[in-house]
């Protein structure tokens, strides 16, 4: 048998030439290489017609379960004092409006939008009617008169007035599709009806709600496409008013003028802001861990709702909250791709619209927690405790994963995989063996 001869060194190879075994051998090769392969499977992945509907219901169902574990963690001290040694008191409460949101999402997602639609006006009514009633049968706390009791339930009825509105707005904007060239059709009449529930939620004293209307509206005329000159007139019209109305109370007034060194007065205004950077800083880069937290024990008011974000960060430090965010971060994305990638201007409006709402009140409410926006009693979307905020945007997710599983492409992935489904069951039943 004849034996070739195998050179003792591998042959020269010109240093300008790249070979696939000098990019597998160089670090800075490899390294690079992994990186572009990565890079490459994030894009395809990106690129499947399911993507959006799998990161939203995704990061909508983290977000839900940080959020019940998180309220369970921050309102156990809260709870045992308040409800004759029951810790688990508000818990229970948030995970029946969850048992309630849930279901009237899977609604929200399986409605067509012609049933969507004509569910506008009538929710957009329905929506100044409750806060009308608010103004003379409604409930005061922490001196806000924005709560309504209906029987044994009470409920916030400026919470439901986010959705109703986004959705009406879309179904104006969608009606005047082809008028939306003059800016007059883009304000008339979206913006005096946003306007008027921004006025009955400020009746109220519910400043922060008011905020989260107002930031609606202006994204909504932005995305219609209002002159540049009219939107900047509008946002500094808005900021104006809004100063002003802080103003007008001592107990807003002393946060705005506070809110950036809360320790100047740290037993008054600064108590709230300074004890949630206290629960933040404590918590370093992976928190105490789950239910250590410090400040829940009656030193930070509204631990399990406004506050919520301190706690989640001392308990699981700064990778919790950045999780967090990055959820609320994906949520936006793949509603902005939906919104993007549609045909049809409903889906857009609202889709924007809900992103507005969601991503805008977590800005709010983190930059409050941070000492970066004043105290203005914002909840944390899915996170803090509250029913009347939780349904409203568990139905809003619902219609986002609604969209995204009607895109075109989507649809048909969703139906090939049901019919590769039917025939792998009938498949099995036909070669199960007869008895």
């Amino acid at each position: 048998m004849a034996i070739t001869d195998k050179p003792t060194s591998r042959p020269s190879v010109d240093a300008d030439t790249d070979t696939s075994d000098t990019a597998r051998t160089s670090p800075a090769g490899g390294v690079a290489g992994g990186v572009r392969a990565w890079m490459g499977y994030l894009r395809r992945a990106l690129e499947r017609p399911l993507t959006s509907y799998y990161l939203l219901l995704g990061a909508s169902a983290l977000l839900l379960t940080i959020g019940l574990i998180m309220v369970l963690s921050a309102s156990s001290v809260y709870s045992y004092k308040n409800s004759d040694g029951d810790s688990y008191a508000v818990v229970k409460r948030q995970l029946m409006w969850v048992l309630i949101g849930i279901p009237c999402a899977w609604l929200a997602s399986r409605l067509p939008h012609r049933a969507i639609r004509a569910l506008a006006w009538p929710g957009y009514l329905l929506a100044l009617v409750l806060l009308l009633l608010t103004q003379f049968m409604g409930v005061t706390r922490n001196n806000n008169t924005n709560w309504l009791a209906l029987g044994p339930v009470v409920i916030q009825p400026s919470e439901f007035a986010k959705l109703a509105i986004i959705l009406w707005a879309g179904h104006i904007y969608t009606f005047k599709q082809r008028l939306l060239d003059d800016w007059k059709h883009a304000v008339i009449p979206v913006v005096p009806g946003l306007l008027l529930a921004a006025g009955l939620v400020i009746a109220g004293k519910d400043l922060g709600t008011a905020l989260v209307l107002l930031a609606i509206m202006l994204g909504l005329v932005w995305v219609v496409g209002i002159p540049a000159r009219i939107f900047v007139f509008g946002l500094s019209a808005v900021g104006v008013v809004v100063l002003f109305l802080a103003s007008t109370s001592p107990e807003r007034l002393a946060r705005l003028t506070t809110f950036s060194d809360p320790f100047r007065d740290y037993h008054y205004a600064g108590w709230q802001p300074a004890h949630g950077l206290y629960a933040l800083s404590s918590g370093g880069w992976l928190g105490k861990g789950i239910g250590a937290s410090q400040q829940k024990w009656g030193q930070l008011p509204e631990a399990h709702t406004d506050f919520i974000f301190a706690v989640l960060g001392e308990e699981l430090g700064l990778a919790g909250t950045l999780l967090v965010v990055c959820l609320f971060l994906t949520i936006a994305y793949a509603a902005v791709r939906v919104a993007i990638a549609t045909a049809d201007p409903f889906v857009r409006y609202v889709s924007f619209g809900i992103v507005v709402w969601l991503l805008g009140q977590m800005i709010i409410n983190v930059g409050m927690v941070l000492a970066l926006l004043p105290v203005i009693g914002i909840p944390l979307p899915l996170v803090s405790y509250g029913g009347s905020a939780l349904v409203p945007s568990l139905v809003a997710l619902g219609l986002l994963v609604g969209f995204a599983r009607r895109e075109p492409e989507a649809a048909a992935a969703l139906a090939a995989r049901r019919r590769s489904r039917s025939a792998g069951l009938s498949a099995r039943g036909a070669t199960r063996p007869f008895k």
